[in-house]
């Protein structure tokens, strides 16, 4: 019987202790402690996007032959003074591994970029040097339109050749653009371009409504050679305001004329080419030329050649006609003004000042 008790005590109590473990009274609670996430900052990787490249690229040169370059030429060789000009003046002088000969006789060389006199000469439009120009492994080469059947035999080798013709304005614009469509430099191009075209702007709004002197424009090997209408020179001479006394000659570029000519003529202003192998003195004593306008009046001048021959179309020849409009028409274009557009000129496409060359 005892037992049966202890064991009823026992059970008591357990159901006792269960009941205070059950009472309204909750045991308190730890607060959860929120630990806060700890991210590592994004980090931006910039995007590597290879440059874009527009190569291979098909051109069609001055000659009407379509031409592809498979690649950014990074040797080049120039056959002909305009195109080596242009390429100094887009920046392109440091990828020349050949160019035409007598090199050391070009100013603008000397003064702009004189590395070039000592590279490897490929000959001329008369004695091109084909084996030379092809040992030199160019990438492309720029020749005179004359040479076709050098270029159809340097394509054959797997040469790419662009041939030129600059024979006035546009043409040279068209040359300039041409080279820097295949060598990769519009935006030097386009501020080339652009130089021009202010200037040619400028002289437009200037001259306008000025009259517009004769202007004989004598070459280089004789006062009675000029240029005819269909040349780069005639167009200075517009633009410059004057009316080229040998217009009428539309059939051929470089003529012989005779002094009967000349005095019909009887032009206001003769100019001399820049290297003419005569002087303005020699001009002025002429006897033969006693009766002409330009003798009588002393406007006889020559064009500057201290840098470039202007009356060529080289890159440069706008500033031909800004001298020449300073020489027609001083009270429009001063010769300060003619000055501050030839030192700015040089300065931007050839880093030199031509005013202290």
């Amino acid at each position: 019987m005892k037992k049966i008790l202890s064991l009823l005590l026992c059970l008591a109590l357990l159901l006792s202790l269960a009941a205070c473990g059950q009472s309204g009274k909750s045991e308190p609670t730890v607060p959860e402690t929120t630990i806060p996430e700890t991210t590592a900052p994004e980090t931006t990787v910039p995007e590597t996007t290879a440059p874009v490249s527009h190569y291979p690229i098909t051109v069609t040169d001055q000659a009407g032959r379509e031409v592809t370059i498979q690649e950014e030429p990074q040797r080049l060789v120039s056959g002909y003074y305009i195109s080596t000009s242009a390429l100094i003046a887009l920046e392109l002088e440091g990828k020349l591994v050949g160019i035409e000969a007598k090199a050391d006789k070009r100013a603008i060389y000397k003064l702009s970029a004189p590395e070039l006199i000592d590279l490897p000469s490929v000959g001329t439009a008369k004695e091109f040097d084909l084996e030379g120009c092809a040992a030199l492994e160019p990438d492309l080469v720029i020749l005179p339109r004359k040479l076709k059947d050098a270029a159809q035999t340097l394509e054959s080798l797997g040469i790419p050749v662009l041939l030129v013709n600059p024979e006035n304005q546009a043409l040279l614009e068209g040359m300039i653009s041409l080279i820097a469509a295949a060598a990769d430099t519009e935006d030097r191009a386009q501020a080339l371009l652009d130089f021009t075209a202010a200037q040619e702007e400028m002289l437009t709004q200037t001259l306008a409504g000025t009259e517009a002197p004769s202007v004989y424009l004598a070459g280089n090997s004789g006062l009675l050679s000029t240029a005819g209408d269909a040349m780069y020179q005639s167009d200075m001479i517009r633009l410059a305001g004057g009316v080229n006394a040998a217009s009428e000659i539309t059939d051929t570029y470089w003529v012989e004329i005779s002094y009967e000519q000349l005095l019909t003529w009887n032009p206001d202003y003769i100019i001399l080419a820049s290297d003419a192998s005569y002087s303005v003195e020699d001009v002025l004593a002429d006897p033969n030329l006693a009766d002409c306008a330009a003798v009588k009046s002393g406007k006889v001048y020559q064009l500057p050649g201290k840098a470039e021959a202007w009356d060529s179309p080289v890159p440069s020849g706008i500033l031909g006609a800004v001298w020449l409009a300073s020489v027609l028409h001083p009270e429009a274009v001063t010769e300060a003004a003619c000055t501050a557009i030839i030192d700015e000129y040089y300065e931007t496409f050839y880093g030199f000042t031509y005013s202290e060359s």
